[in-house]
């Protein structure tokens, strides 16, 4: 498994990274444990959580999923070999994250929310910590293809960034944290961070994980040219659109057990003429001989500006296929027809 470093610093993540965002819910404990067992086996020691996690939110499972991790280094007494992240919530009306309030990003609720991780996990420090989502008010994922409502609307009580740097920068002193990271972040998001720890000389900004796919690389070409040049690293999630990009979907289908059938949350992937754009990706990939989620997978570890492809999987042989995406070989032929599509149809499901 190739390694790459992360950032301006001397830490090297592996080209793909395990998602655990269905443990607690679609996979119990011990599915939890043989997904990472397996993962290790094939040189994934790179663990993605959330204190949000598993999806959907809902207060009677927040946190599932940091526990199950906990319990597998407990178990295996491997915390030193594992790079592990996790995130805290942004601003957000679910009230179950703070004892019943809405969340924010303050030095309270970042506090609270560390302890609850740290606890979870049953370690003393987190990797990479990152910030799920941000406290301003923004579009889902932050990179919308058209403004929408202008002028951009504005929380009286939004916490400026150089204040949530402080905070962050504050838990690395404090050695809760090792690094510092952004999600669902836009280019003017990531700059400003940047400039603030900077300006404060505090703890950088290392990562940046957004979604990335065949069906959405809005991460090109702004967030690209910021992260390039300031040194954040992209942890992409989503490289399967939410299994949109595997082909189960195509036609229309919703099989039974599948995340779109149990949840009805694939709105993002279910924009006007994304099922006819997603048909079209997944015909290529068969077209190459090859299974839809490989190909969908092995075109985002082929990202020279990927840090790390943040997969995820319910089954042991969804797994498997996933972790073969790192040693396809991403062929000139394959680039160009990805980027005929790419060029016909731009990014349906930002």
């Amino acid at each position: 498994m190739q390694k790459r470093r992360l950032g301006r610093t001397d830490l090297t993540v592996p080209q793909i990274c395990l998602g655990t965002m269905t443990w607690g819910e679609q996979n119990t404990e011990a599915d939890a444990h043989r997904q990472m067992d397996f993962a290790l086996d094939r040189g994934v020691n790179f663990l993605d959580a959330a204190e949000l996690y598993p999806i959907p939110p809902k207060p009677e499972t927040q946190g599932r999923t940091e526990e199950m991790i906990g319990t597998w280094m407990k178990a295996r007494g491997n915390r030193g070999a594992m790079i592990v992240a996790s995130k805290v919530v942004g601003r957000t009306a679910m009230t179950w994250f703070r004892d019943g309030r809405p969340a924010r990003v303050t030095r309270d609720d970042v506090h609270h929310a560390i302890e609850g991780s740290l606890k979870r996990l049953q370690t003393d420090h987190i990797d990479l910590y990152q910030l799920h989502f941000p406290e301003r008010i923004v579009p889902w994922g932050s990179n919308p293809t058209r403004i929408g409502k202008w002028p951009l609307e504005r929380a009286a009580d939004e916490t400026p960034i150089g204040e949530i740097v402080a905070i962050f920068d504050d838990l690395v002193k404090a050695g809760k944290i090792r690094h510092f990271g952004l999600s669902n972040e836009s280019a003017w998001g990531v700059m400003r961070f940047v400039g603030e720890s900077e300006r404060q000389n505090a703890t950088r900004v290392i990562s940046l994980q957004n979604a990335y796919n065949l069906v959405n690389r809005t991460f090109e070409v702004n967030l690209a040219e910021v992260c390039g040049r300031e040194d954040v690293g992209l942890l992409a999630y989503s490289p399967l659109a939410q299994g949109y990009l595997t082909g189960k979907y195509d036609h229309g289908a919703r099989p039974p057990g599948s995340r779109s059938a149990l949840f009805n949350r694939g709105q993002r992937y279910e924009t006007p003429n994304a099922a006819q754009v997603q048909l079209e990706y997944n015909n290529l990939a068969r077209s190459f001989g090859m299974d839809p989620a490989l190909f969908a997978n092995a075109f985002v570890c082929s990202r020279p500006f990927v840090s790390s492809n943040i997969i995820g999987a319910t089954t042991m042989a969804q797994l498997d296929l996933a972790l073969s995406s790192a040693s396809v070989v991403w062929t000139d032929e394959m680039e160009k027809a990805v980027d005929a599509i790419h060029q016909r149809n731009g990014n349906p499901c930002p």
